[in-house]
């Protein structure tokens, strides 16, 4: 009886130590999934902020464009085209 009292008190350890190291996995788990999270919003924070920036810059590229500037004078002429043919469009749709 004393060789299976062994074995039992074997195999409750050793089950012990896994429950043990599934508790440890899971906390490191739930604060790797934490960060991840956090690093997805900082991401998704600069994503804006680079967009935001884009469009400072193509703002500041069109006018300084409009102040003289001969760098960018077609892109320029392109925007305004296109805006007027957005306004255009809208003046069409509200006249229908």
């Amino acid at each position: 009886m004393s060789v299976i009292a062994e074995i039992i008190d074997t195999l409750e350890y050793k089950v012990e130590k896994l429950f043990e190291k599934s508790k440890g996995l899971e906390k490191n788990n739930q604060d790797l999934r934490l960060e991840l999270a956090k690093a997805v919003q900082i991401i998704q924070k600069q994503s804006e902020e680079m967009e935001a920036l884009k469009k400072q810059y193509e703002t500041l590229k069109i006018a300084n464009s409009l102040l003289g500037s001969d760098n960018n004078k077609r892109e320029t002429k392109l925007k305004i085209n296109s805006l007027i043919r957005e306004i255009d469009y809208c003046i069409a749709q509200l006249s229908d």
